[in-house]
């Protein structure tokens, strides 16, 4: 789960990390007043949007009036912006964040990750900032400094200060950069984050560190225990149709294919959707329906399928072992009479109860394509697109 950039500041302040003055605006009249309480005679106004690379795409403007601050919101709000990361859909405007500017000497980029090959955190860093860490990794890799942390012992002073003279500070800083690595690794461990990236965090001329843009993504598994983290979701900058699957348990990753997943096992939704390419075809997304699977949660992974408007057929692949196929079946023929199912519909069925659950769909008297193996499952779904796109097309 993603947070926006004011909310990782927030949690960033509250563990001794330093983030400029600013404020929240959803409106221009708002944003104006932000501009005033925070004082001075400049300020930046920037899109809340879970995405970076914002200011390329007009998302981020620097203002000397308030009739710039004004302009600016006018002009973001109720837009969708879209940059590299958000792709041709864009996400929606719908806050802003006022903020003070500050008189830059330095940027650096700072990043929290998780190792998962090494099963540590591991810190990036590197004392060329204000670019993306891709395009730093390939103009100066030699600036790239990496540290793991043992989970046991958490982050050390030592390493911190480590990092700081790798940085290149002076000794004046060394200790306020250190300060600022611990915090964010506080962060980072005590809302179960799994990346924190600050880029740039800033050396201000007055000799202080600033983190100056903020992101977190944080892991859904623990959210349960991560109440305060929770209130912090906005569905509005989320695929909806992951949305909709995601408060139904479901694990769903939409794509921008025609033919639908309806599977159990991450690895089978995996060696499905290549099947379906192989046949060439486009799947549409990943969803995994997982074990012990009843009628009812068969019928709810049907709807986030069909909530996608581009899915022309359906393609539900099952190998039962936890799971058993006649209650599948029952499922399937449920999701056909009550949600609707207007497209061609392939199933594929194998495993514990699979002669019950082929006899289900043979008895319902529904128009259900059945296969034998995952590859003519593939082929049918594939053929059964192109017939149905050719008869609409015709």
């Amino acid at each position: 789960m993603d947070i926006h950039e004011y909310q990782a500041k927030e949690l960033l302040a509250r563990h001794g990390v330093h983030v400029p003055r600013g404020g929240l605006a959803y409106s221009p009249e708002q944003a104006t007043y932000r501009a005033s309480e925070i004082g001075g005679g400049k300020w930046v106004v920037k899109a809340q949007i879970h995405s970076g690379a914002r200011g390329k795409a007009g998302g981020i403007r620097i203002c000397t009036s308030d009739q710039e601050v004004s302009d600016a919101a006018e002009a973001m709000l109720g837009r969708k912006l879209v940059t590299h990361q958000t792709g041709p859909r864009g996400k929606l405007v719908s806050r802003l964040y006022v903020e003070e500017t500050v008189d830059i000497r330095q940027e650096i980029y700072l990043a929290f990750v998780l190792d998962r090959k090494a099963e540590r955190v591991m810190i990036v860093a590197s004392a060329s900032g204000g670019m993306e860490i891709e395009e730093i990794a390939e103009k100066q890799p030699d600036s790239i400094i990496r540290a793991t942390v043992d989970p046991g012992a958490g982050m050390q002073h030592y390493q911190a200060r480590e990092i700081a003279f790798g940085l290149g500070l002076e000794n004046n800083l060394i200790g306020k950069a250190t300060e600022t690595l611990l915090g964010c690794y506080r962060v980072f461990r005590d809302y179960d984050a799994s990346m924190l990236e600050i880029n740039p965090l800033v050396v201000t001329r007055d000799g202080n560190l600033m983190a100056l843009d903020a992101k977190m993504s944080f892991d859904e598994n623990a959210l349960f225990r991560r109440p305060q983290i929770s209130e912090l979701r906005d569905k509005s900058q989320e695929d909806p149709r992951e949305t909709f699957a995601s408060d139904r348990g479901l694990s769903y990753v939409g794509l921008d294919g025609n033919i639908g997943c309806i599977i159990n096992g991450a690895g089978l939704a995996m060696a499905t959707m290549d099947m379906i390419k192989i046949a060439g075809g486009e799947p549409a997304n990943f969803l995994d329906i997982g074990g012990g699977a009843s009628p009812e949660r068969v019928a709810k992974s049907f709807r986030a399928v069909l909530g996608d408007k581009n899915v022309k057929t359906i393609l539900v692949n099952i190998f039962a072992g936890i799971n058993r196929c006649d209650w599948v079946a029952e499922g399937v023929v449920k999701a056909i009479r009550e949600v609707g199912v207007n497209v061609p519909l392939v199933v594929r069925l194998a495993g514990t109860k699979v002669e019950e659950g082929r006899r289900i769909l043979a008895d319902s008297g529904e128009a259900v394509i059945v296969a034998e193996t995952l590859a003519e499952a593939a082929d049918k779904a594939v053929a059964a697109w192109r017939s149905a796109t050719m008869r609409k097309s015709g």
